[in-house]
C-alpha cells in the first residue's frame, strides 16, 4: 500500500469514476486504474462497484476511506514539517567552535548567515576544540570548527587552513629570535584551557614537540581564557602563545611583541563532522560561510 494509490483511491470516490479522477489528476486513466486494482489486489478485497456509469464505494471502501484521508493528511503534515528547514525559513544550525573563534571569526560569521536566512535560530557553542569533539560525536550539534588535533574516532575531519602560532611578550628582548620547544621550555610560560590542558590542542603540540626535544613545558601560570593569558602577558607577568589574528581582534598587538616558532608551530583549523552524518542545509550553508572566513583568515 503506497501514499500514491491512497491518492488515487480517494480521488476516484470523490469524482465516482477513474477517468474524473484521472483528469483531476492530470494523469493517464489507465494508470490510476492499475494502481487502484493492485491496491484491491493488496487488500484482498473489492473497493469500488460500478452502478450505472459511476463508482459506488463497497463496504471495505467505505471503511478504508477516513484511514486513507488520515493517512494523508499526516503525510502531508510531516512533508510540512522539514519544508521549513529545507528552504532554510526555518529549524536551528547547532555549531561548535574553537574557544577564541569568537573574538575574530564567530561575530562576522553568525552576522552574514542570519542576514541571509533570518528565519533560522543560530546555536553556536565555543568551547575548547576537544569538548566541541566530544559533542559532535554524541550528536548533540551537527558539526564544528576546531583546531587540530582531536580524537577523530567517529568523525569526519576536513582541513580547512592553518595559521601560524607566535610567542607573544611585553618584553621586546624575548622576542628578539624565533622561540625553540628548549626556549620555551625555560620561559614565564602563561598558557590558556587550564581545564582541558591534557587535551587542548596547543598544548598537546607542545608536549610532542617537548617530548621530542627532551625537555618538559611548564606554564608559570595557568588561565581558562585566552583573552586572560593575553592580558597577563600584557602586564609583563609572563609570555604567552597565540595567533596573530586573536592578538589583533582583542587590540593587543600594540602591547604584545610576537616572535615565530622554531620550527614553524600551526593553528590547523578544521570542520568535524559525524561520520557518514547527513546534514541539515542550513548547517551545511552556515560551513560554507564559516569557510570562507576561515580562508580568508588564514
Amino acid at each position: 500500500m503506497t501514499l500514491q494509490q491512497l491518492t488515487y483511491f480517494l480521488a476516484a470516490a470523490r469524482h465516482g469514476s477513474f477517468s474524473a479522477a484521472a483528469h483531476s489528476l492530470l494523469m493517464a486513466q489507465p494508470s490510476l486504474s492499475e494502481q487502484v486494482r493492485r491496491l484491491e489486489a493488496e487488500l484482498g478485497v473489492p473497493l469500488f462497484v460500478r452502478a450505472g456509469r459511476g463508482l459506488e464505494l463497497t463496504e471495505a471502501g467505505r471503511l478504508l476511506q477516513p484511514h486513507a484521508e488520515r493517512t494523508l493528511a499526516e503525510a502531508e503534515e510531516a512533508r510540512e514539517s522539514v519544508r521549513e528547514v529545507r528552504e532554510m525559513t526555518g529549524g536551528t544550525v547547532a555549531f561548535g567552535t574553537f574557544s577564541s573563534a569568537h573574538h575574530y571569526l564567530t561575530g562576522g560569521l553568525v552576522q552574514d548567515f542570519a542576514v541571509k536566512h533570518p528565519g533560522v535560530r543560530i546555536r553556536v557553542i565555543g568551547q575548547n576544540s576537544a569538548e566541541v569533539a566530544d559533542a559532535v560525536r554524541d550528536g548533540e550539534l551537527e558539526a564544528g570548527l576546531i583546531v587540530l588535533p582531536v580524537d577523530d574516532a567517529g568523525l569526519d575531519v576536513r582541513v580547512a587552513a592553518r595559521e601560524g602560532m607566535l610567542y607573544l611578550s611585553a618584553d621586546p628582548k624575548r622576542v628578539e629570535r624565533p622561540i625553540t620547544i628548549e626556549m620555551l621550555a625555560e620561559a614565564p610560560l602563561i598558557l590558556a584551557d587550564a581545564r582541558w590542558r591534557q587535551v587542548d590542542p596547543t598544548r598537546r603540540v607542545i608536549r610532542e614537540r617537548a617530548q621530542q626535544a627532551g625537555v618538559t613545558v611548564e606554564p608559570m601560570i595557568e588561565v581558562e581564557y585566552l583573552t586572560a593569558a593575553l592580558d597577563l602577558a600584557a602586564r609583563g607577568l609572563g609570555d604567552t602563545i597565540g595567533t596573530a589574528s586573536v592578538l589583533k581582534a582583542r587590540g593587543y598587538a600594540r602591547r604584545l611583541h610576537p616572535a615565530a616558532m622554531d620550527p614553524p608551530m600551526y593553528a590547523t583549523y578544521a570542520f568535524i563532522t559525524r561520520r557518514n552524518a547527513h546534514l541539515s542545509p542550513a548547517t551545511r550553508e552556515f560551513m560554507k560561510l564559516a569557510e570562507r572566513r576561515v580562508e580568508a583568515l588564514a
